[in-house]
């Protein structure tokens, strides 16, 4: 221990931040590991349309970064940053848990069959759960790094740069961990009676790394500087602005003189300082006003693009991707594009001779968002291209199987005869208008034949895996089963319900009575298919050509490498538009103003979010593709807007305008002082005077 501590002391850094460095990445790990899945869990486990969804994704998002506001002011006004983080982070682990337990299917389902029977109570206890993650992680957000920066001494301003250098890789190092590995977690099957994709397990790990990041926080207590609370600067701020504005009103009528700023309606109560320091606040508070619709854009990277991978292809070869992984791809860019645009893009853009402002920065960065989405849209283009037609309200689509061994012909109202072969599909999806009367008239009726629905909505709800199902066309009653699970038994002449397995080669067995043979074939992401088991099956060598295969949905052919562009340039975005705007915002307020644009910037991310969940759930667009379009075009015209306001914004030096303030304000109490000296001199001259003439018996006679 004492070496430790000697070392410790060499290297200048006291050890409670290291508590607090590991109490970060766990965090980290839990919220991003958890939010990774969290889009596909509503959609393949509460059972929840894309716009449901995507809307309650972006919901908590949005309070998610609500929530720090109160964090802030619960910490500095009330209970300090220590005991804010202990208390909230109970908060937050609580809500994990129940996340996990929210996606354990078994807990409902009485009839075993791998569906939960009582979906109400999963929806309520992942909605509680979320908003206690919400609570907790909102809440200690602005307090840690402020808490780590607490326990640095004046003279230690180098290792406190470094902390928060550290702090800032521990953030971008636990997202980047989680989001590869609860995919993985959630890609695994479990189950108590029924094997099912795990999203237990996939929300059970971060509620894990959440309850290890409380305990080591709590380790390091005894270590720890306290800082007691101080007052919070955004009530004071909010209390001035308020007295201003009720102050305004009150003397609203013409005979009262018109002010330089409505804030200095404010001087009767508050310190001219302070308003001086709000007004340079508000003037960045305004550019604010345009910014949230890039967080409209930028957070869709986990819902509707998560969404959009579920529809391709993520097979790499040696590596197969999960949908949910492929947001890996913002936090490798980040650590990749941050120093090659400090390093690189913008000094060669200064020796070009170009001013290549902050305000500029971000302008570009929206622009890049906006390029995102436009690619976004081509590649749902493409994807579109690949799936299946869908029947309208007033049609029907059918396929038709020969389960005989002789030819049939079909005749259908509104379509040409079809004859099908003898264990044969219908190479097509017959498409009709619906109509009660219809009828089929078949040819050598005698033989079995069976027609069946298209179900395209069961297929692509789980378009991430592959369906299939077994028809017995044998007179005997045959078992399907592979590795992994046993289909059970199939009746004469009857199919299974659809099952689903993982993408790759699969090898079913097929036995029967006393006989056996084995099936195999390889399955892509998102396909489906229909399985004949003819009447004349040979059990022998020859058994993968004696069944019949009907690929009711195609594999998913659109590449998940399509959706690397726009990671590209929305990762571009975000480093030209949030990293800027930090450092612009910080450069243009009082050092004591820093946490009220803190909370202004976070602010503007939760408005973006409910900006999606509103045009989800009332444009209702039927392509998606004109939904990315849509928001493309919404930012552009919002840079557009922002652009102009940036081009008449005057850059000023907060510490500057303080001095000078300060300057004038001790210049007027120096004025004060002596003109109370000259007062009191003046004074003192008159009482001098005063006895003098009281002395004098001739003035005394004239008086």
């Amino acid at each position: 221990t004492t070496q430790i501590e000697v070392k410790i002391k060499v290297c200048g850094y006291p050890l409670s931040i290291f508590f607090i460095v590991v109490n970060e990445f766990c965090e980290r790990f839990s919220y991003y590991g958890m939010r990774a899945v969290l889009v596909l869990y509503f959609k393949y486990f509460l059972r929840w349309d894309n716009d449901l969804a995507t809307s309650i994704y972006h919901t908590f998002v949005a309070l998610c970064y609500l929530t720090p506001i109160l964090g802030a002011i619960v910490a500095d006004s009330w209970l300090g940053k220590f005991k804010t983080i202990i208390y909230l982070s109970i908060v937050y682990a609580i809500g994990q848990v129940l996340m996990a337990v929210s996606a354990i299917h078994d807990i409902t389902d009485t009839d075993r069959d791998g569906t939960p029977d009582n979906m109400t109570f999963h929806v309520a206890l992942s909605m509680v759960g979320l908003f206690l993650i919400a609570l907790g992680t909102g809440g200690i957000k602005p307090c840690v790094a402020a808490f780590g920066g607490d326990q640095f001494s004046d003279s230690q301003d180098k290792q406190r740069r470094t902390f928060f250098s550290v702090f800032y890789l521990c953030i971008n190092g636990g997202s980047l961990l989680s989001t590869i590995i609860t995919p993985i977690l959630r890609a695994q099957e479990c189950g108590i009676y029924s094997q099912q994709k795990c999203y237990s397990l996939a929300f059970g790990v971060p509620a894990a790394l959440m309850v290890v990041a409380l305990v080591v926080f709590i380790v390091g207590s005894g270590m720890y500087y306290k800082a007691e609370p101080q007052g919070n600067i955004m009530l004071d701020v909010c209390k001035c602005i308020g007295f201003a504005i009720k102050n305004r009103y009150r003397h609203r009528s013409s005979q009262y003189p018109k002010k330089e700023h409505w804030m200095d309606w404010a001087e009767d109560k508050y310190e001219k300082l302070l308003i001086a320091q709000i007004k340079m606040v508000l003037k960045v508070l305004f550019l604010y006003i345009p910014l949230p619709m890039f967080w409209t854009l930028f957070d869709q990277k986990g819902s509707r693009w998560t969404l959009q991978a579920t529809t391709m292809d993520g097979n790499f070869g040696l590596l197969v991707i999960q949908p949910d992984q492929m947001q890996t791809v913002n936090p490798i860019l980040i650590l990749t594009l941050v120093p090659i645009m400090d390093s690189l893009i913008y000094p060669l853009i200064q020796k070009c001779g170009l001013n290549f402002t902050p305000l500029k920065r971000m302008t570009v960065g929206m622009l890049l968002a906006a390029i995102a989405f436009i690619c976004a849209a081509v590649v749902q283009i493409e994807i579109d291209k690949t799936l299946p037609t869908f029947p309208t309200a007033s049609q029907s689509q059918l396929k038709l199987l020969n389960m005989g061994s002789n030819p049939v012909t079909v005749n259908l109202p509104g379509n040409d005869p079809l004859v099908l072969s003898p264990a044969q599909v219908c190479p097509h999806t017959i498409t009709h208008n619906y109509q009660v009367e219809n009828s089929v008239e078949i040819s050598y009726y005698y033989y079995y034949i069976c027609l069946y629905y298209w179900l395209f909505l069961n297929v692509l709800f789980f378009s991430i895996r592959t369906c299939f199902r077994f028809i017995n066309g044998m007179s005997t009653t045959v078992n399907v089963s592979t590795v992994a699970a046993d289909f059970g038994l199939i009746e004469p002449f009857y199919y299974s319900n659809y099952s689903l397995i993982k993408n790759g080669k699969v090898t079913f067995t097929i036995s029967g009575s006393s006989q056996s043979c084995e099936y195999s074939r390889d399955f892509g992401f998102g396909s489906s298919y229909t399985f004949f088991i003819p009447s004349t099956l040979d059990f022998g060598p020859n058994c993968q050509e004696s069944i019949t295969v009907a690929e009711d949905i195609k594999p998913n052919s659109a590449h998940m490498a399509l959706q690397i562009p726009q990671y590209f340039f929305i990762t571009a975005g975000e480093v030209m538009f949030s990293v800027t705007g930090l450092e612009f915002s910080y450069s243009q307020a009082p050092n004591n103003m820093k946490a009220v644009l803190q909370a202004g910037w976070l602010f503007t991310v939760a408005i973006g979010n409910f900006i999606v969940l509103i045009v989800a759930e009332l444009a209702k667009l039927p392509e998606q593709w004109a939904e990315y379009i849509l928001f493309a075009s919404l930012l552009i015209a919002v840079c557009f807007i922002f652009s102009i306001m940036a081009y008449f914004y005057t850059y000023i030096d907060p510490a500057e305008i303080e001095a000078q303030f300060k300057k004038k304000l001790n210049a007027d109490d120096e004025d004060d002082k002596s003109k109370l000296q000259k007062t009191e001199v003046e004074m003192v001259r008159k009482d001098s005077n005063k006895s003098h003439d009281e002395d004098d018996p001739a003035k005394q006679t004239k008086m």
